[in-house]
């Protein structure tokens, strides 16, 4: 059996790494790696970590291409390396561009597709854009549908997909964190190794969606700038988007702050080791919802709507929009209250338990 594993960006990586390395010990299934590099350097970042050298890297990452460019670029290099190769499924991951383009590149030469963390939905086709459309019409195409949770397999169901078809798998992100995370893991960035983890309350701050870009960003910022000025023992931590929109924001808004520490983007490893320090995680991510909850940190969504509400049903994560008020008083009550932390930090995670990656290869192998 030849799978083929297409993936273009480091999230894409972090959760197709783990199940590239157990298809690589099948001796069944011969694997074939190809990357679009729609993102380049954060891409390179997580195949060096995982020990991963793609069979094909169709390189098209071009600073300032649009969404049209990227999905024309993927889908020509993409039909080549299809056709050449003639797998027998093509495993996608998530819901980015290159997921959508290797689906159809897929489905125009009538190769199998699996899609990896499928079934995961916001309800507005337009938040977050591109990716709640990528999802959608990638399920439309997909013949394996790898869902994380129940409530994915649910949603499924309600747009009528064959039951036959959809496998709750739990989600691979908890696979890769647990390869990622070491004790007394030391920093090569040595201001965030003189931060005192101990004593400090850190809170990990990550936003960079488009549609929050502007006053939704100006208010995350200023509801933080303002709780580190109540508590003298609160430290931010901010690994800022290359996007000059987000800096621009940032810079604005926390000046010079010595307890706010403005950072270069940080690789995939050293930065689940940050969640693992931290105290209170506020993102606009996706990813970061479901792999907090293994750490045990309280995650505050600044979105006005997530495709994983599982986390926000089990405790894990509260979604609190992008208001000044919502998020100063949410993070006001985390740092003042121990019981409401606790409820949060002691939760159960609803995402699974490490061993997605060997769900989805055992299916493959039981399907072919």
């Amino acid at each position: 059996m030849k799978v083929m594993c297409v993936f273009g960006t480091r999230p894409e990586a972090i959760k197709m790494a783990p199940i590239v390395k157990v298809l690589k010990k099948e001796p069944e299934i011969e694997t074939i790696v190809c990357v679009t590099a729609q993102h380049r350097e954060m891409l390179d970042q997580v195949l060096s970590l995982f020990n991963i050298v793609p069979d094909y890297d169709l390189n098209i990452f071009k600073s300032g291409q649009s969404l049209t460019e990227i999905t024309t670029k993927a889908i020509i290099g993409l039909e080549e390396v299809i056709i050449k190769e003639k797998p027998d499924v093509l495993l996608v991951q998530g819901d980015t561009t290159t997921v959508f383009a290797g689906a159809l590149a897929a489905f125009y030469q009538k190769v199998k597709i699996g899609h990896v963390e499928a079934g995961l939905r916001s309800g507005n086709l337009y938040s977050p854009y591109p990716e709640e459309a990528n999802r959608k019409l990638t399920g439309i195409l997909a013949n394996y549908h790898f869902a994380p949770t129940e409530r994915n397999r649910q949603n499924l169901l309600k747009e009528d997909y064959p039951e036959e078809d959809i496998f709750i798998t739990g989600n691979t992100v908890i696979d890769a964190l647990q390869y990622a995370i070491k004790e007394d893991y030391t920093f090569n960035i040595q201001e965030l190794n003189d931060i005192d983890y101990e004593s400090k309350n850190v809170i990990l701050l990550t936003s960079h969606r488009r549609e929050n870009i502007g006053k939704p960003m100006e208010n995350i910022f200023s509801a933080i700038s303002d709780i580190v000025k109540k508590y003298e023992d609160v430290e931010v931590v901010f690994p800022m988007h290359l996007n000059p929109k987000v800096r621009d924001v940032a810079y604005k808004v926390f000046g010079d702050n010595s307890r706010i520490h403005l950072i270069e983007p940080l690789d995939y490893e050293p930065f689940t080791n940050l969640m693992a320090k931290c105290h209170i995680i506020v993102t606009d991510s996706g990813g970061l919802q479901e792999e907090a909850p293994t750490l045990g940190k309280p995650v505050l969504v600044v979105r006005e709507e997530t495709e994983r509400p599982e986390g926000v049903e089990a405790g894990t994560a509260k979604l609190v929009g992008t208001s000044y008020d919502s998020l100063y008083e949410n993070l006001d009550l985390l740092l003042s209250n121990e019981a409401e932390y606790d409820k949060m930090a002691k939760a159960v995670n609803p995402y699974g338990d490490g061993k997605a990656s060997e769900r989805i290869v055992e299916i493959l192998l039981e399907n072919k």
